[in-house]
């Protein structure tokens, strides 16, 4: 381990001795502004979809979980022979 560390910390860093070549200058390699709006306005879009996808499958949910309890009280009362589903004595 002792040796890992000796040689990791005389290893030499590279040097930065020319980043661009010759004749391209910075506005010809970096996105520039148009570059950031387009990347932003697809983050944008992308958190607004996922909002709305949440949005969505929380309300499919709740409507699944009201359906069930609206099954399970029907199937308790015609159990309980007093009322059927539409509301009238069942005949038992």
């Amino acid at each position: 381990m002792h040796s890992l560390l000796l040689a990791l910390s005389a290893t030499p860093a590279p040097s930065p001795s020319g980043t661009l070549r010759p004749g391209l200058t910075d506005d010809q390699v970096s996105p520039g502004i148009w570059g950031f709006l387009a990347t932003a306005f697809v983050v944008l879009i992308t958190i607004l979809l996922i909002v709305d996808m949440v949005r969505r499958l929380r309300r499919v949910r709740y409507r699944s979980q009201v359906a069930e309890e609206r099954e399970g009280q029907t199937a308790e009362v015609d159990s309980d022979g007093t009322e059927g589903a539409d509301g009238e004595k069942s005949a038992r």
